[in-house]
């Protein structure tokens, strides 16, 4: 069912990117901008990263089917925002997200797996919309998504990387470190939703 929810995210993205039919630089220009818009703003950083820490946290299934749950909503986001539909709030849900997912670390949230992927699938959209909106106009609509895409696995993979690590090094202390990590996330998310940071 989740790899059907990426595949028909994808095709939907790949399908609104060509409905839109950017011309100019196209692909390479497409890819390098999707690939830096994950990296160019704290919030999106964090929440991706949250991501993967939240993972890890759960373990098991949850390693893989909570980042592509985010990555496919974050696709059908994309799709929104490339095709000009327009979604109310999303800045603040971008800041909800840093301050949720945050939380889901610091609480240590032992959700189901499937809540977990609804939570973060919730919040994907939001990211996903804003890197669709923020598309430039002669961009590849396809390479730009596979590069937003892509950015955001490799955010994931350091959350994770960063979650079991802090485990294996630190087993004493791994929760409490997981803890203050996802609290000081989710403050840096509230002081963003306020205008602060």
């Amino acid at each position: 069912m989740t790899r059907r929810l990426a595949l028909a995210a994808l095709t939907l993205f790949i399908t609104a990117a060509a409905a839109e039919a950017h011309t100019g630089v196209g692909a390479t220009m497409g890819f390098t901008h999707g690939f830096g818009h994950p990296f160019s703003g704290l919030d999106h950083i964090l929440a991706m990263v949250a991501v993967g820490l939240f993972a890890a946290n759960l373990g098991g299934r949850a390693l893989w089917l909570v980042p592509l749950s985010f990555v496919g909503m974050m696709a059908v986001g994309g799709a929104l925002g490339v095709a000009g539909v327009d979604m109310p709030f999303v800045e603040m849900g971008i800041a909800a997200s840093v301050i949720v997912l945050g939380l889901a670390v610091a609480m240590q949230w032992n959700l189901p797996i499937a809540g977990a992927m609804a939570l973060v699938g919730f919040f994907a959209l939001f990211h996903g919309h804003a890197h669709g909106t923020e598309m430039p106009v002669d961009a590849s609509g396809l390479a730009y998504g596979v590069g937003f895409m892509l950015a955001t696995a490799i955010l994931h993979l350091i959350g994770i990387g960063l979650g079991l690590g802090i485990g294996v090094l630190a087993k004493a202390t791994s929760k409490r470190t997981m803890q203050a990590g996802g609290a000081v996330m989710s403050l840096a998310g509230a002081a963003m939703l306020t205008g602060i940071l």
